[in-house]
Order: C-alpha cells, then sequence, then structure tokens
C-alpha cells in the first residue's frame, strides 16, 4: 500500500473523503456521524425533501391519462389474459451478397448482423387456414393472432412497415414474414 495514500478503513477517514468528493459543499443534514450506518445512497451531494410533487409537470389543460414516452412500443397489444398459445417462431437476419462481396470482397459487407438489410420471422401454424390469419406490423412490433395462437413479438430493429413482405405456406404450416430494417447508419455499411 502506498503510504501517500493512508488508511481508509476508519469511519472519519471515509468522512473525510466524502468532503473531498463533494467538492467543499457544506451538507445541509448533519445527521450522519461516524458511528451511523453509511448507505450508498448517503454518497455524494444531498438531494431535496420529496415534498409530494412529481417529477413529470403533467399539462393541466390536457385529459391524457398517460404521457407518450411512460408507455412503451406495443404495449397496446400486450393482453395477459388471453388464452391462446404462442406459436414456435424462428428470428433471423438476411443479406444481399454477390460475388463481388463474396468473393473479391469489394464492399464493406461483413456476416455480422450490422451489415444485414432485412429480418426474417418464420411463425409455425399447426392446423392454421390462410384466411384465420391477422398480421400487424408496427415500426418495432409483429402482432400475429389466429383463433388458436396470438404473437406479440417486440423486433430487435426498426422497420419498414410498409414494405413487409409476408408468404403462407400450406404444406409446412408456416408463416414467413419479411421486414426491412431502418437504421440510422445504414448509409455507412451499404454504400
Amino acid at each position: 500500500m502506498d503510504p501517500r495514500l493512508g488508511d481508509f478503513s476508519s469511519a472519519s477517514s471515509i468522512e473525510v473523503l466524502s468532503a473531498l468528493l463533494n467538492n467543499g459543499e457544506e451538507e445541509e443534514d448533519e445527521a450522519l456521524s461516524s458511528s451511523s450506518v453509511i448507505n450508498p445512497g448517503d454518497i455524494g451531494p444531498l438531494r431535496p425533501e420529496k415534498n409530494g410533487s412529481t417529477p413529470l409537470q403533467k399539462d393541466k389543460n390536457s385529459k391524457e391519462i398517460w404521457d407518450v414516452l411512460e408507455v412503451p412500443d406495443g404495449s397496446e397489444f400486450d393482453d395477459s389474459l388471453d388464452p391462446r398459445e404462442q406459436p414456435d417462431y424462428e428470428m433471423f437476419f438476411k443479406q444481399r451478397v454477390g460475388s463481388e462481396d463474396l468473393f473479391l470482397g469489394m464492399s464493406r459487407k461483413d456476416p455480422s448482423t450490422a451489415c444485414c438489410e432485412e429480418l426474417a420471422v418464420k411463425i409455425h401454424l399447426p392446423n392454421t387456414k390462410t384466411s384465420d390469419v391477422s398480421l400487424d406490423i408496427r415500426r418495432k412490433f409483429l402482432d400475429l393472432r389466429t383463433p388458436k395462437y396470438k404473437l406479440g413479438l417486440h423486433l430487435p430493429h426498426p422497420v419498414n412497415e410498409k414494405t413487409a413482405k409476408a408468404k403462407f405456406k400450406v404444406d409446412t404450416e408456416t408463416l414467413e414474414v419479411t421486414l426491412t430494417m431502418v437504421r440510422d447508419f445504414d448509409f455507412v455499411n451499404f454504400s
């Protein structure tokens, strides 16, 4: 141990260190003493007492109960009391590669998901007819409902809901949904 650092095992040493870290600000509450217990919440400057006010001030003229930022994407589809079972599904990424990518390495594409353009979801729906399938695709949520199955799937990346494609394969009883991903820095990977 470096002798210049000293010994920080005593409560008084911890209080001195705390005062140094507080940049000389005076504590409003001197209730902490060397014999009191120090918790992680006691580190740093003291917070003002809560006086019953909420941190987010609501507009008094608004009749909305929830703020838009408080509600997560896809929560309008969540229904925990629905007795329908969740079907088996697989999610995987697709990328378009050509011979110049594969053999010559002329583009910046690599096998990572950062270079993928599409997200594909295969949903296994045994004993289901095509006419019974209801599919709703949002920017970050996929909602599938049939009389027997219900799937609410939060997507790992935002997608373009207008370019989505779905195909139902009757022989395997599988719905294949292909979604084009929308990411802020796609121009870096695909230029």
